[in-house]
């Protein structure tokens, strides 16, 4: 199993160089990052985990930046986003960021994407909460038309784009018809609809916590199938996990072959120490 690791990096905690080097040097498989482009002061949108909204999540670096620093200072190490809020972007500027970032780190990068929980943060990029899954599929076919090895054009119910000279591209190659680009796994609580989306254009599903993974994952893997999709081509990397021995053999046994785990948004010397913690998993 491999491990890689999570953390809000914010401008008051260890930086992504010194991190990534970090990571790669006690063989961690990964380093992924969250996105949130600002957090509205007038909020009422609850925060999902309960309580009161963290302050890590109002200074949070730009993951393509951040991810871009540590493929500079690294040879191996995986890059993510955990997630990337595709509804807040211009898709044809998104797929360029994207290629680019894999392009540079030799085939690192995989987008974890998700649907957001913000609906005053979306609202202010002008996204309708209530169709917010929809346009985040549309921007995604969008893209991988830019990926296309060939000129391709995409005409969609939220965007279009004329078929089109873009590159560079992405250096992994595609998985079906609906799936090129980099390695993409989407993030969500267990449902039809989310399932249905794994299914038509992602490699796999991000759960958070990873809890209830026995009774859900059978599901998502009957919709896998059903779809067409290869069997054994599915991957689910529980996101945002605390390890303990107990909980990895868990996974282990499901088949799970990668966990994302939660480092603090700290500084140098805290990070480091739950580092050295949790390298005895790896």
């Amino acid at each position: 199993m491999r491990l890689s690791a999570t953390i809000f990096l914010t401008d008051e905690t260890i930086t992504p160089t010194r991190l990534a080097r970090e990571l790669e040097q006690r063989s961690f498989a990964g380093l992924y990052l969250p996105e949130h482009t600002h957090i509205p002061v007038e909020r009422t949108t609850p925060y999902p985990a309960g309580g009161d909204l963290p302050p890590e999540y109002g200074r949070t670096l730009d993951p393509f930046v951040a991810l871009g620093q540590a493929a500079a200072v690294t040879e191996r190490l995986g890059l993510g986003t955990g997630i990337t809020l595709v509804a807040q972007h211009d898709p044809i500027d998104l797929a360029k960021q994207i290629a680019t970032l894999d392009h540079l780190s030799g085939g690192r990068f995989t987008l974890g994407l998700g649907f957001g929980w913000n609906v005053e943060e979306a609202a202010d990029h002008g996204v309708d909460w209530r169709t917010r899954r929809e346009l985040v599929r549309d921007r995604m076919a969008l893209m991988r038309a830019l990926w296309a090895e060939e000129p391709t054009a995409y005409e969609g119910e939220f965007g279009a784009v004329r078929a089109s000279h873009a590159h560079p591209k992405p250096v992994q190659k595609p998985r079906g018809p609906k799936v090129n680009g980099p390695r993409t796994l989407i993030g969500g609580a267990a449902g039809p609809k989310l399932f249905a989306h794994i299914s038509e254009y992602a490699d796999g599903w991000m759960p958070i916590g990873g809890r209830g993974l026995s009774e859900s994952l059978p599901r998502l893997r009957a919709v896998w199938t059903d779809a067409g999709r290869d069997p054994n081509a599915l991957q689910v990397v529980p996101y945002a996990v605390f390890p303990t021995p107990g909980k990895l053999a868990h996974y282990a046994e499901l088949g799970i072959e990668e966990v994302v785990v939660q480092l603090p948004p700290a500084g140098e010397a805290e990070v480091l120490g739950v580092l050295d913690e949790y390298a005895r998993y790896v």
